[in-house]
């Protein structure tokens, strides 16, 4: 049995759910001997990070999910293909697939009618595949196993890993773009999307006048394709307090998270977070949501505060903002739990579940086609 990875998230931009697919990607090529490293089927507008992986081959025929629906099928027979971002084929047979999150079913109202439409396609048509699923937390195990009635064996749990941040640099210029003072400011990382509680957040800013010094940095943006979301609170956006920071590189993020006083994770709706544990990989204090898959991924290492309660939020957060000594407790606390999440431990969890299917040393099984 022969094996590649769907490599359609290499043409998209990297967010969390093709964070865990490159990064496990790397982790798995890493781990193989020269020569014996899975291969990637990519499209022909493949762009970096995913474009740089080892072992790829491109198929130039179509783009986005026609690429993946009718090109890479053709590309794989007689393969089995390894799907990392939730979709894949869906009349071939004998696959893997990793669904990160029930979201479509869970809150519907995030997303727009055609994406709702495909993704509920997908997920109907998966289990008549038979396919061998993946996902990333216990929540999102549970979540899939009722909406998709598959038996609880067929599911594997493999946890993203932080150490992805080990390659990354800091640049610290971002600090004097944003006009920012170490330990003076708040990060939140999220979108318009409902589910990412923009809004909740905004209103616990409105109640936190009397921490006139803080400010709050703003990290994301809004996909209008995908998610359905009513506009901002003018009041928000004029306010001087929040600075408005939109999509940062990498090599940002990591300096925001290694500066701040605290990251606000409010989400109502997570199928894992990575952004509680990245900050926390950094050494930055997280006050989370007690939803859905979080308290999995962030242990007793987070603050949990309500967020449907932007009075609990406020509270919380000028708890953590006027206490320095808290503040480093909590810093400490997330970096003994983050160093946990490593992606060679991902990485090897899908290898032997790999390995299971087929009986045999995964590297003698790799394939051998050439390669660009």
């Amino acid at each position: 049995m022969a094996f590649a990875i769907n490599g359609k998230f290499t043409s998209q931009p990297i967010t969390g759910v093709q964070r865990v697919a490159y990064e496990l990607t790397r982790a798995m090529q890493m781990r193989a001997m020269p020569g014996d490293e899975l291969e990637v089927f990519m499209p022909q507008n493949a762009v970096a990070p995913g474009a740089l992986l080892k072992r790829q081959r491109r198929f130039p025929w179509l783009r986005g999910t026609l690429w993946e629906q009718i090109t890479l099928p053709i590309a794989a027979r007689g393969v089995t293909l390894l799907n990392l971002c939730n979709t894949n084929p869906l009349f071939k047979r004998g696959q893997i697939v990793m669904v990160h999150d029930m979201a479509v079913y869970d809150v519907p109202q995030g997303f727009s009618r055609k994406f709702r439409f495909w993704y509920r396609v997908c997920f109907t048509l998966l289990p008549r595949t038979h396919p061998t699923i993946l996902t990333v937390s216990t929540f999102s195990k549970r979540r899939i196993c009722h909406h998709l009635k598959i038996d609880e064996s067929r599911v594997k749990v493999v946890t993203p890993g932080a150490d992805h941040l080990d390659r990354i640099v800091a640049d610290q210029a971002v600090l004097e773009r944003l006009e920012l003072t170490r330990d003076a400011y708040c990060v939140v990382v999220g979108s318009l999307d409902p589910r990412k509680n923009l809004h909740g957040v905004l209103e616990a800013i409105g109640r936190l006048e009397h921490l006139g010094a803080v400010k709050f940095v703003i990290v994301g943006g809004k996909n209008s394709r995908v998610f359905h979301s009513d506009g901002v609170d003018d009041h928000a956006v004029r306010s001087q307090r929040v600075v408005w920071a939109g999509f940062v590189s990498d090599a940002e993020l990591k300096s925001l998270y290694e500066n701040a006083g605290c990251l606000i994770f409010p989400s109502l709706y997570e199928g894992f977070g990575l952004p509680p544990l990245e900050a926390m990989y950094c050494g930055c204090p997280v006050i989370a949501s007690a939803r859905t898959s979080i308290p999995e991924a962030c242990g007793d290492a987070a603050m949990y505060c309500d967020a449907a309660s932007p009075d609990d939020m406020a509270a919380k957060i000028a708890q953590m903002m006027s206490d320095a000594d808290l503040r480093q407790s909590y810093r400490a606390a997330g970096l003994r739990h983050a160093r946990e999440f490593r992606w060679e431990r991902s990485a090897q969890k899908v290898l032997e579940i790999l390995d299971g299917l087929t009986g045999s040393r995964l590297a003698d099984l790799a394939p051998r086609a050439s390669t660009s």
